[in-house]
C-alpha cells in the first residue's frame, strides 16, 4: 500500500489500531442517526419580533414534542405555559414569580418537563453532538439528567438530589434558562436564509446578532442584501437607496440607533431645501403607530424626497458610465420639462405630480449640488466606517452566496435571467456573457471585489456593478424588467408603476424548465431536488400557489415583512426538512413578543404541502454523511497501514 502524506497526518489523530477502529464504528453509527431538521426562511425584511419567535419555537417542532409527550397529561393551558417558558424562560420566569405561591414545588414539576422536551429534541443526535450544544456549567448535570436508564431506583434517588440541590442553590433559574436554550438549539439543526435580511422592517441590526450567533446555517443573498453590501463597500448610488427606503419606512432608527449612521446633516439640508414644500407623497408607509410625531413625519418625508432625486442624479451618472448595464430608459430627470410639468417617458409625454426640484440644474440634471455632494459624502463615509455595519457585512459575505446546493435542493433568492423561449439569457459583465451557474458564480466573485479588492479600476467596475446587481434588468436578485421609482413618486398613471417580471417566473411553472435549471446547477440526477425561491411574495389570498411545477420548486416569499402582508394576505412561508421530508407551513401574523410570553400566543400556521419520503433520510443520505463516508474509507486506510506495518502504532 502506497503511503502518502495524509496518512501520516491521520496518524497524529488516531495513533493505533484501536482509535482507528473507534472512529470508524462512531462515524459508521452516525451515518444511520436521522438526518437533522433544516428550516428555510426567506425575506426577513428587519421583521425581528417574528423572526426570533420563529426561531425560539423551532418553526412550530418545540410545540410539536410538547404536544405529542403532554397532550393527555397536560392542560392545553399548561402546555402552551411551557412552550413559552421555553420559547423566552427569562421573561416568563419573571411572570410566574409573581403568580405562584408554591414556587419550589412549580420549579420541580417544570424540571422534570424540560427535560423529558430535551430528550425528545435531541433524540436523534448523538450523546457527544448534545453535550457539545450544551451551555457552560450545566454541561455534566443536564447529560446526567437526559441518561436516566430503566427503573434504577438508586438513580432515581441520585437524580431527585440533584434537581432538588438545582432548586435549593437558587439556581433553577439560570438551570431553566441553560436547558431552554439547548432545547431550541436541537429543534433546528440547520438554517437557511434564503435572501432579503434588510429593509421594510425595523430590526435588521438585531436579526444579524441573532445570526451570528446561531450555531449551523448559511445565507442566500437577496437584492436587499446586496444593496446594504454594496453600500458597506462605498457605492453612493446603494446609499442613497439604503437611506431612501428606511425614511420611506419610518425606519431610520436601523440607520441611527443600529449602525450609528449620523442622519442630522441630511435632516437640515432636507429640511431647508424643500421648506415649504408638504412633500406628501413622500409621508412614510408604516401604516402602525409611528414612534414620530406628525412634525417628525414630515421631515422624513422631505428627508425621502431629498434622497429620491439624489439617488436618480448618482444612478445616471452610473448608467452614463456603464452604458453595457443597457438602463437609458431610466434616464428621467432629463426628460422633465418642469414649466410645462410633463416628462416624456418611453415617447409619450405624461404629467409629472411634482414640479418643486430645487436641485436639479435644467442645464446638468444629472450633476449634484455642493449641498448634495456633501451630504453623499458623509453618509459614504458613515457606511464605509461603521464598525458594526462591517461587522455585519463581513459575516453576510463568510456565510453567504449567491445560491446553495445542500442536501440536494437547491437555494438561491432571485432567478436564473431566462428568455421566454425558455433558454439561458446572457448578461455582460465586466467584458464576460455569462449566463445560468456560470453567471451567479461570477456575480459572487464581483461581489467579494467590490468590498475586499484594493482599490483599481477594475474594483471600481465591481462596486459599481452592486447598484446593477440592486436593480439592473438582468440581475438575477433583481429579476424585473425596471425599478420603476421615478414613476412611483411622480407619475399618476398605474400602468407606469408596473415592474414586469423576468420570464422566469412564469417557466418555473413547467417541470421541465425547472429539471434544466437543476441541471444546470448540477443536480439533475438528484430524484428528490427542489428549487427554494424567497424574493417574489405569494399572493395567497389571491389563490397562488407557493408550489410551482408539480412540486419541482417552491417559494418560500409569503409575505413575512408586514409591508407585504396586504398584498399577500398572510405572513409568509416557513418550510421545514427532516428525516420524513419536506413541510410548507403558510403563517399567520405574529402579534407581538409581549402577548406571546403573557397569553401564550404563538404564531397559528397551516400545513399546506407535506412531501413525505418512502424511506426515512438518514444522516448517509445527506452532504455531510458524503463527508463521513470519505473520512471512514480513509481511515479504513489508515486501519491497513498500521496492521501491515506500513505505520507503526503509538501507545
Amino acid at each position: 500500500m502506497k503511503m502518502d502524506k495524509y496518512l501520516n497526518q491521520l496518524s497524529k489523530t488516531y495513533k493505533n489500531i484501536q482509535e482507528v477502529s473507534e472512529e470508524i464504528i462512531n462515524l459508521q453509527a452516525i451515518l444511520n442517526l436521522p438526518k437533522g431538521t433544516e428550516l428555510f426562511l426567506s425575506d426577513i425584511h428587519g421583521e425581528y419580533e417574528a423572526f426570533i419567535h420563529l426561531l425560539n419555537n423551532g418553526s412550530g417542532i418545540i410545540k410539536s414534542k410538547i404536544e405529542s409527550i403532554y397532550e393527555k397529561s397536560l392542560t392545553e393551558e399548561d402546555r402552551k405555559d411551557l412552550a413559552t417558558l421555553i420559547y423566552y424562560p427569562e421573561e416568563k420566569l419573571n411572570l410566574v414569580k409573581k403568580t405562584k405561591t408554591n414556587l419550589n414545588e412549580w420549579y420541580k414539576i417544570t424540571l422534570y418537563r424540560l427535560i423529558e422536551v430535551t430528550k425528545a429534541v435531541s433524540s436523534k443526535y448523538t450523546r457527544s453532538k448534545v453535550r457539545k450544544a450544551m451551555p457552560d456549567g450545566f454541561d455534566y448535570i443536564i447529560d446526567e439528567l437526559l441518561h436516566l436508564q430503566g427503573d434504577d431506583s438508586n438513580k432515581e434517588l441520585y437524580y431527585s438530589q440533584i434537581v432538588d440541590s438545582i432548586i435549593d442553590l437558587n439556581r433553577a433559574d439560570n438551570f431553566i434558562v441553560a436547558i431552554s436554550e439547548l432545547i431550541k438549539r436541537m429543534a433546528i439543526d440547520h438554517l437557511h436564509i434564503v435572501g432579503d435580511i434588510y429593509d421594510r422592517g425595523p430590526g435588521a441590526p438585531i436579526i444579524m446578532d441573532k445570526l451570528m450567533n446561531f450555531h449551523s446555517l448559511d445565507i442566500e443573498w437577496g437584492n436587499h442584501d446586496i444593496l446594504w453590501m454594496g453600500a458597506a463597500s462605498g457605492n453612493e448610488a446603494c446609499i442613497a437607496n439604503v437611506v431612501r427606503i428606511c425614511s420611506r419606512y419610518d425606519n431610520l432608527a436601523t440607520l441611527e440607533e443600529g449602525y450609528g449612521i449620523n442622519i442630522r446633516p441630511l435632516s437640515i439640508f432636507a429640511t431647508e431645501t424643500y421648506k415649504g414644500d408638504s412633500c406628501k407623497p413622500f409621508l412614510p408607509r408604516n401604516k402602525e403607530v409611528s414612534k414620530y410625531s406628525n412634525t417628525d413625519k414630515i421631515v422624513l418625508s422631505k428627508i425621502q424626497k431629498a434622497m429620491a432625486i439624489i439617488q436618480f442624479k448618482i444612478e445616471g451618472q452610473l448608467i452614463k458610465k456603464h452604458p453595457e448595464y443597457k438602463m437609458k430608459d431610466r434616464l428621467l430627470l432629463d426628460k422633465m420639462n418642469l414649466e410645462k410639468g410633463v416628462v416624456v417617458i418611453g415617447g409619450t409625454e405624461y404629467k409629472l405630480t411634482d414640479t418643486n426640484f430645487p436641485t436639479v440644474d435644467k442645464k446638468n440634471p444629472y450633476k449634484l449640488s455642493k449641498e448634495e455632494e456633501e451630504i453623499i459624502e458623509r453618509l459614504k463615509m458613515s457606511f464605509m466606517h461603521s464598525e458594526k455595519l462591517n461587522k455585519h457585512v463581513n459575516f453576510l459575505y463568510a456565510k453567504g452566496h449567491m445560491y446553495q446546493k445542500f442536501n440536494s435542493n437547491l437555494l438561491f433568492h432571485g432567478c436564473v435571467p431566462m428568455k421566454a423561449n425558455g433558454d439561458f439569457d446572457s448578461v455582460e459583465i465586466m467584458g464576460k456573457s455569462l449566463k445560468g451557474k456560470e453567471l451567479l458564480d461570477y456575480i459572487e466573485n464581483v461581489a467579494h471585489k467590490a468590498y475586499f479588492g484594493e482599490m483599481s479600476e477594475e474594483t471600481q467596475d465591481a462596486i459599481d456593478l452592486m447598484w446593477y446587481f440592486w436593480a439592473g434588468p438582468k440581475s438575477p436578485l433583481f429579476g424585473k424588467e425596471k425599478a420603476a421609482t421615478f414613476e412611483r413618486y411622480f407619475v399618476e398613471e398605474k400602468e407606469l408603476h408596473k415592474e414586469s417580471k423576468n420570464p422566469y417566473y412564469t417557466l418555473i411553472n413547467e417541470e421541465t424548465i425547472c429539471d434544466k435549471i437543476l441541471e444546470n446547477f448540477g443536480l439533475g440526477e438528484e430524484e428528490d431536488s427542489h428549487i427554494i425561491n424567497g424574493h417574489m411574495p405569494v399572493k395567497a389570498k389571491d389563490g397562488e400557489s407557493p408550489v410551482k411545477a408539480n412540486g419541482k420548486l417552491i417559494v418560500i416569499d409569503g409575505g413575512f415583512a408586514k409591508a407585504y402582508q396586504p398584498t399577500t394576505g398572510i405572513a409568509g412561508y416557513t418550510l421545514t426538512y427532516n428525516s420524513h421530508g419536506l413541510v410548507l407551513a403558510m403563517n399567520e401574523p405574529f402579534e407581538s413578543k409581549c402577548k406571546a410570553i403573557e397569553e401564550g400566543l404563538d404564531i397559528k400556521a397551516q400545513t399546506i404541502l407535506k412531501e413525505n419520503i418512502q424511506t426515512r433520510k438518514r444522516v448517509a443520505d445527506t452532504d455531510i454523511g458524503e463527508k463521513l463516508k470519505e473520512e471512514v474509507e480513509d481511515l479504513k486506510q489508515l486501519l491497513v497501514a498500521y496492521r501491515e506495518g506500513e505505520l507503526k502504532e503509538k501507545i
